[in-house]
């Protein structure tokens, strides 16, 4: 069949469209490009089907269902990290999250692990198909092609202004079960203030990183502004593979700091597995082939990152003790993010010939009233890190190098850099800790 033909035959209303959806199912919801008009579809399904299980990571529109009188239709199943939707309701226990890294993601239900399935029925948005019938995804990948071929069904909402990119990032119009005429993507969120701090520790990172370096800079606030603060403005040839796209990279691009001549894999290319939704970045990055989108089971994975040489993660954290135990999800058993593609960047950049890992974090919080550096995190505190791959931590006081050194070393090293306000406490609790 043309695909044109078979295009015409398959779009239909939202409506016909989530009738797919079964009592029981599993639907999953490609990650930061959510389908509003199917998701408004399926929630007005309320009280029709039963115990649909919704997976979906950071939503960015909340469809009516995170409401409890949904509960009898619906329920949620959360991975990889929390945002402002999906947070409250993991607080309140009425969602499942699932632990886990990205380089392993898809290896239970590839192997068929016992109690682990895919999603019944996948959900996302696509651009209208080009001459050859193939959709782009837009600006992020993510692991939609992974649950396209997983799902017994795929609906895809179609929206005019997604960007297509080079790489892997096109779906053709046979692989999707029904189509449905969109509506435009929520607005991005809006931009917060730069943390004070962050201005120091961009000066920092800076001194630890080298011309012709690959770097990847994890999600969060303070890896979301650090490239717009110039630790990187005066390198030659840096190369830059990471997960997300976070502002200021296409400015390095343009400006020829970031040029990936030197990098190991995908030389000349920026690689992601998303792009982000600034509408200044993504008209650049619009089919240029300088840019690159592949599925996070390749671009977050232990194994690629650790082939490039003098590959540099850079990341945050929200605590980290005296050990190196850091801490990126939870303060106590309270949780706020989850790990992302936290772990397999820092273990893949310390596995890299030539790597290391920079963790940031601001040194208080509270306003000041707490140290996030602590001789020991707080009881049922999630480890994001373990302290067998603490490298350098970096705060707005200077640097602290951890590899290879012994725990009073390191303690040591923290105090160096925690507020000084909390050093002399900080020094009494190593002493009584660590020395006799």
């Amino acid at each position: 069949m043309d695909w044109h033909d078979d295009y015409k035959r398959k779009l239909m209303s939202a409506e016909e469209a989530v009738r797919l959806v079964r009592s029981g199912d599993r639907v999953a919801i490609g990650l930061l490009s959510d389908p509003l008009t199917l998701m408004e579809a399926l929630a007005a399904r309320l009280g029709e089907v039963r115990d649909v299980e919704i997976m979906q990571t950071t939503p960015l529109v909340d469809p009516g269902w995170y409401d409890p009188a949904f509960a009898e239709s619906f329920r949620f199943r959360v991975d990889g990290f929390l945002d402002m939707y999906n947070r409250p309701i993991v607080h309140e226990r009425r969602a499942d999250f699932v632990p886990s890294i990205f380089s392993t993601y898809w290896k239970p239900v590839r192997e068929g692990r016992p109690g682990v399935r895919p999603a019944d029925v996948f959900m996302m948005t696509v651009s209208p198909p080009d001459e050859h019938g193939f959709c782009s995804f837009g600006s992020c990948i993510w692991s939609k092609k992974q649950h396209c071929a997983a799902a017994r069904a795929v609906l895809a909402e179609v929206q005019p202004d997604l960007i297509r990119t080079y790489g892997d990032n096109a779906i053709h119009v046979s692989r999707i079960t029904a189509f449905v005429e969109g509506q435009p993507q929520p607005p991005t969120l809006p931009k917060r203030e730069v943390p004070p701090a962050l201005k120091q520790i961009a000066g920092y990172v800076s001194a630890l990183v080298r011309d012709g370096d690959t770097f990847q800079i994890g999600a969060g606030l303070l890896g979301g502004y650090l490239a717009t603060l110039g630790p990187f403005d005066d390198k030659h040839d840096l190369g830059y593979h990471s997960e997300n796209l976070v502002p200021g990279i296409v400015r390095l691009v343009k400006e020829g700091v970031i040029t990936g001549r030197r990098k190991t894999l995908h030389p000349d290319k920026v690689v992601a597995t998303n792009f982000g939704r600034d509408p200044e970045d993504t008209a650049y990055i619009h089919l240029n082939p300088a840019f690159e989108l592949y599925e996070q089971e390749y671009v977050i994975n232990i194994n690629t990152i650790a082939a490039h040489e003098n590959m540099v993660a850079i990341n945050s954290a929200a605590a980290i003790d005296f050990t190196g135990q850091m801490a990126s999800e939870t303060i106590g058993p309270l949780m706020y993010s989850g790990a992302g593609g936290q772990p397999d960047f820092v273990f893949g950049a310390l596995m890299s010939k030539g790597g290391r890992s920079l963790m940031m974090l601001q040194s208080t919080a509270q306003g000041g009233k707490t140290s996030r550096i602590v001789p020991w995190l707080e009881p049922g505190t999630i480890v994001t890190v373990p302290r067998h791959w603490a490298d350098y931590v970096v705060t707005e006081y200077g640097i602290a190098s951890l590899l290879g050194k012994s725990v009073r070393e390191r303690a040591n090293e923290l105090i160096g850099i925690a507020h000084p306000d909390f050093r002399a406490e900080l020094r009494k609790e190593a002493q009584r800790l660590f020395w006799p």
